[in-house]
């Protein structure tokens, strides 16, 4: 069976983390994904993020890149723009992540691109959209976390703001990315008319707000930061300390308290009316997880697992990263995607957690930069090798000295 969205062509404008991240996962099931990359500016940035990096690769762009064509095209000149106007005849897509208010200045929206392809579906993923005050901004991740509030909500409730660990807000970007185009694609085919689709960073951090957001906004919440990444309002969910390290606990459902107290050996803080409920053990947290702290400090952390985990308890350790792609159930659900390099050697990267159809069976590197570029026009455009020749010398791939 062929995989879901083979038969999908996106002519991609990406760079760095938040774009090809979106399209990653497009090309894991099955869409052609081919990277427009300026030979003018060295390509995608990616390319040269350290420390594992080497001449115009690196395993930062391996993660996001694999499974994709490059075809190297210089849009800024006469015959590289009539070349990539040719293949969005032959696309169902135009991607990019630029600046808010690049893909009219380059002439890749709808409204450009419609007269040549009615059908194709212009998305562009920005900091802080096509529209609004902001717009013509670069957005980043780190800022993003904290222009949103995110950050106000990290950390100890005596430190300092905090940003996640990873780049959460651009990998979201990409998936919502992701999921705007292929709605996109689907209304196209059925209607025969594309669009645009205006995908912002920015949105997408305050949609992650999610119910903290609703709170604030119709109930007048105030959020605090909590101390061990505790749950704002389910308690106890959050890590305690153990004799060698730290655990994670969660009881979302009383039913999960009610065993938690039974492991512990202590079926009177399940009886205790201060902790009988959901709203009482919100409102007496300090004085449970006290209690709870001094309990956890007594055994190891592998100890509690064995017995939490047997009682049904929801819990997990505080892995590292190392141990997390050694988990039993990483190697299982196949999480690891492994592909071969010339310098690199045997890749391994985080696999796309998309999971529909058919399982894809083999990964392909990421592409080197212009690498696809005979074999894509041969293939979309049917040229021939005289006419590339002609588009080489035009200067419709970078200057032909090159």
């Amino acid at each position: 069976m062929p995989l879901p969205l083979s038969g999908i062509t996106i002519l991609s404008l990406e760079q760095f983390g938040a774009g090809p991240f979106g399209t990653v996962h497009l090309a894991d099931l099955g869409a052609r994904v081919i990277k427009i990359e300026d030979p003018n500016s060295g390509g995608d940035v990616g390319r040269y993020v350290p420390p594992y990096s080497h001449e115009e690769d690196s395993l930062f762009f391996e993660t996001f890149n694999r499974n994709k064509e490059s075809i190297s095209l210089d849009l800024s000149s006469p015959s590289g723009r009539a070349t990539f106007e040719d293949l969005v005849k032959q696309s169902d897509a135009v991607y990019s992540n630029l600046r808010g208010d690049v893909p009219a200045k380059l002439k890749i929206t709808y409204e450009d691109l419609k007269h040549l392809n009615p059908a194709i579906v212009c998305c562009s993923l920005s900091g802080f959209g096509m529209t609004g005050p902001r717009s013509k901004e670069p957005g980043y991740d780190y800022m993003l976390q904290g222009l949103a509030g995110w950050m106000s909500l990290t950390g100890e409730p005596d430190g300092p703001p905090t940003k996640s660990g990873l780049s959460l807000v651009d990998f979201s970007g990409g998936f919502v990315a992701a999921l705007a185009l292929i709605s996109g694609i689907h209304a196209s085919r059925r209607d025969g008319v594309g669009m645009d689709c205006d995908v912002s960073l920015y949105d997408t951090a305050l949609s992650m707000t999610s119910y903290i957001g609703s709170w604030h906004l119709s109930g007048d919440h105030e959020p605090i930061r909590h101390s061990h990444s505790a749950h704002p309002s389910l308690v106890p969910f959050q890590v305690f300390q153990t004799t060698d390290y730290w655990i994670v606990i969660g009881c979302a459902k009383e039913k999960f308290y009610e065993r938690l107290c039974q492991v512990i050996n202590r079926p009177d803080l399940a009886t205790n009316p201060d902790y009988i409920n959901f709203a009482n053990r919100y409102e007496n947290r300090d004085a449970l997880v006290t209690e709870l702290e001094d309990i956890f400090k007594t055994r190891t952390t592998k100890e509690w697992l064995i017995d939490l985990m047997a009682a049904g308890v929801p819990c997990s350790p505080v892995n590292t990263i190392e141990q997390a792609f050694q988990e039993e159930h990483t190697i299982a659900r196949e999480m690891i995607a492994h592909s071969d390099h010339e310098y690199f050697g045997k890749l391994r990267t985080p696999a796309s957690p998309v999971n529909v159809g058919p399982k894809r069976t083999e990964y392909s590197r990421a592409p080197k930069r212009g690498e696809h570029t005979v074999s894509v026009l041969k293939d979309l455009l049917d040229l021939t090798e005289e006419q590339i020749a002609v588009l080489k010398s035009s200067g419709a791939f970078g200057s032909p000295d090159d």
